[in-house]
């Protein structure tokens, strides 16, 4: 059976945006963000918020955290996830959680193709047969879990300041992200929208955050939906494709 994943805003910086704005005001004001934090105006905290992640002065948006539950990714991808640095991860345990019920995540390239789908499926089914075995022949977890494939689901607790965050959706929501952590990051990039819309209006792959792209990739279907036009710089004037 194919596991689907989750992604939960568990919590988050109560009021983040106006955490930050209230920070970046402090810095060119001689009052204190107490002050800024009481005063700002909606129309208000949008606008410097908007100014200062124009100009790159991002490190106020660390002031704003959130934390999410991701369950039911591979630990193939959660090898990929923790590889963000400036993060805080709890993963759960395959040396003290016994799995009674093995479920695996399959990739949907073998999904659909019917031969390549029985041999994962027969190999995942030796996995759980020998784990089980070892089990009951009293080895302890921490060492049957070596017989587990990365098609092992996981769950996890991830917490990320907003720029972090910024960073992460420009790296695993591009389509040249592999795709699992890539829906992972769609999901969460969803939910802190709906908390902090103004610090994530702009947020997502390079080619939507800073209309270049990286990888140069200018086939890319993401590229050409937005910049269909021909514009490779998305009209800004910025760099373009050799």
């Amino acid at each position: 059976m194919n596991v689907n994943v989750k992604v939960t805003l568990l919590a988050h910086t109560p009021d983040p945006e106006r955490v930050a704005a209230a920070a970046a005001r402090q810095c060119y004001s001689k009052f204190s963000a107490t002050k800024a934090f009481a005063d700002l105006s909606p129309e208000d905290m949008r606008r410097l918020l908007r100014k200062i992640i124009s100009s790159g002065h991002l490190s106020v948006l660390e002031h704003a955290s959130f934390t999410f539950v991701i369950d039911g990714i591979s630990r193939a991808c959660s090898h990929q996830l923790v590889r963000h640095r400036i993060a805080s991860y709890s993963q759960q345990s395959q040396r003290y959680v016994k799995f009674d019920e093995l479920e695996f995540v399959v990739p949907d390239s073998i999904a659909k193709d019917a031969e390549a789908g029985r041999a994962f499926a027969d190999c995942l089914e030796r996995c759980r047969e020998v784990y089980r075995g070892l089990l009951e022949r009293g080895i302890p977890a921490e060492d049957a879990r070596y017989i587990l494939p990365q098609a092992s689901p996981t769950k996890i607790v991830v917490t990320m300041n907003a720029r972090s965050l910024l960073n992460f959706f420009e790296l695993r929501c591009c389509l040249s992200a592999q795709w699992e952590i890539r829906r992972v990051a769609e999901d969460m990039l969803a939910l802190v929208k709906g908390v902090a819309p103004t610090i994530f209006e702009k947020a997502g792959p390079f080619c939507v955050s800073k209309r270049v792209c990286p990888e140069k990739k200018y086939d890319c279907p993401k590229w050409v939906e937005l910049y269909k036009n021909g514009s490779r710089d998305g009209g800004t004037g910025g760099s373009q494709a050799n």
